[in-house]
């Protein structure tokens, strides 16, 4: 059974803007939770990736700020009364859209603060005032310090993404963060899962709250069909291929577990001809943001990403995810997948099983108390085609099995390691006759052919200066004495070096 928006106490304005974004029912945990924002009460909500937590929290809070609005200029007037606190850059500029998409119509205020930018324009805006400050905890932290962000009058906190923020190790700057704020205040915590971590941080931050379960904890949207397809490493990227063309996607996310796989996978399906952009955590925020705008667009088909985006981005209509590598942390799967099938919508997400993934494999089937029915892939074309590097490591393999070609036929380590180099010839390189002449020592007393830059150095000219040891060494910059010469004495002159003017040893 769905709720109307059109039932719930909102202001016009918030009405209004509502309507224009085409928001008509609620989901369930909007409909559980906004009724008891909306009468000022904690709440600690557990719900799945993609049920519109953000809207859960954003309506009811703007509706009991409304009386706090004004037209004035002067920032006094406007002092922050919300916080929003969230894990990463990319979730707290995504929130303080969404915020201001449900503020237009009023006169409210928000702002968002996130490290990897220039301090200077969050501090501008800061300075002139603002009712809701959307933040990542590091950053805002830098503000406090700077006198830049008073959070005495805060009268909402929310905690979006807590376990999130517990993972990356964040509890003692939310600690600190908490220590600024009054204590008579209305805390929510959203979290995809109630883990002890979560509670006993709910226990020590909220009063009596209320817990609302939109769904089971780390349950997976049933509007999502998984597959999980078992694929030799070598293989996943020409599976990937595989799939996009005959379930004919537009776009996906692509999941890996390292920066570096995540840099190289980007490049790779680039020169497979396929329109890809990298998100990970050595990315510039600045870059980051042009790559989710791109793919927004529709500029980019691919984004492949680390779990830095598995995280709340909540961009519609993203038909497909794959997890290119197994997540070491079985949570991770639930936030990975929930990127697609959202608010409702079908989704496809498609795990590459290598033969070393078992035991990751189990771990994300308990979580989801589901079976993974890992199912053999038929690639097109037959046999893999093999790349240079999987040659190299091909040889590598013979070599230390003792399997090469020249050690079968009992010949010997010199022969076998020619066997070996012959295998690593270019196609359609003609052989070189000089490297298979045997070894001739020079003559004895025969000149061996100098380089030319060796021959100018031994035909030019020492300059004769003592105590020089070659030409090539530049002689030492004199400077000035700093203290006079000391006046000889006489017959010290005529002296033989190493004695003393009486001619004995010195």
């Amino acid at each position: 059974m769905t709720t109307a928006y059109s039932t719930l106490a909102l202001a016009e304005p918030l009405k209004r803007a509502v309507a224009e974004m085409g928001y008509e029912n609620m989901t369930p945990i909007q409909a559980q939770a906004i009724p008891v924002v909306l009468a000022g009460q904690d709440v600690m909500g557990a719900a799945q990736t993609g049920t519109g937590k953000t809207a859960a929290f954003s309506l009811p809070l703007l509706q009991r700020l409304l009386k706090h609005e004004n037209t004035s200029a002067s920032p006094a007037r406007h002092p922050v009364r919300a916080l929003v606190l969230l894990p990463t850059r990319e979730l707290a500029d995504q929130v303080a859209q969404q915020i201001a998409l449900y503020a237009k119509y009023t006169h409210l205020r928000s702002a968002v603060v996130f490290g990897g930018v220039d301090m200077k324009p969050q501090t501008a805006e800061l300075k002139k005032g603002v009712e809701v400050l959307v933040a990542t905890p590091g950053r805002l932290l830098d503000h406090i310090e700077a006198k830049n962000a008073v959070l005495g009058q805060v009268e909402y906190v929310v905690l979006d993404e807590a376990d999130r923020m517990l993972d990356i190790g964040f509890l003692p700057d939310l600690q600190r963060i908490l220590s600024h704020l009054p204590k008579s205040r209305t805390t929510l915590l959203f979290s995809a899962t109630f883990s002890p971590e979560i509670r006993r941080l709910a226990e020590s931050y909220l009063h009596q709250p209320v817990a609302i379960e939109a769904a089971r904890p780390n349950e997976t949207a049933a509007t999502v069909e998984q597959l999980f397809f078992s694929v030799d490493g070598d293989d996943k990227r020409r599976a990937v291929r595989h799939i996009l063309k005959e379930r004919d996607l537009r776009q996906a996310f692509i999941f890996t577990n390292s920066k570096l796989g995540c840099a190289r996978l980007a490049r790779a399906l680039e020169r497979d001809g396929l329109r890809c952009a990298a998100l990970h955590g050595d990315k510039s925020q600045d870059e980051r943001l042009k790559a989710l705008e791109a793919f927004k667009a529709g500029e980019v088909d691919l984004l492949v990403c680390t779990d830095v985006a598995a995280r709340g981005l909540d961009i519609k209509d993203v038909p497909a995810v794959f997890n290119y590598d197994v997540p070491f942390n079985a949570e991770d799967y639930v936030h990975r997948i929930g990127r697609t099938g959202r608010a409702g919508a079908s989704g496809l997400a498609v795990t590459l099983v290598a033969p070393g993934d078992a035991r990751l494999v189990a771990e994300v089937e308990k979580l989801i108390k589901k079976k993974a029915q890992v199912q053999p892939l038929a690639l097109p074309g037959g046999e893999r085609r093999e790349g240079r590097e999987d040659r190299g490591r091909r040889d590598f393999r013979d070599r230390r099995d003792g399997r090469s070609e020249g050690r079968s036929e009992g010949r010997s380590d010199a022969s076998a390691r020619d066997s070996v180099y012959a295998t690593r010839q270019l196609p359609g390189q003609p052989p070189d006759p000089f490297f298979d002449r045997p070894y001739e020592p020079a003559a004895q007393g025969e000149a061996a052919e100098l380089p030319a830059w060796e021959k100018a150095a031994r035909s030019a000219p020492a300059i004769a200066r003592p105590g020089l040891l070659s030409p090539n060494i530049k002689p030492r910059r004199q400077v000035a004495a700093l203290f006079k010469p000391r006046a000889q004495e006489p017959g010290e002159a005529d002296a033989a070096p190493g004695q003393t003017p009486d001619g004995q040893p010195g």
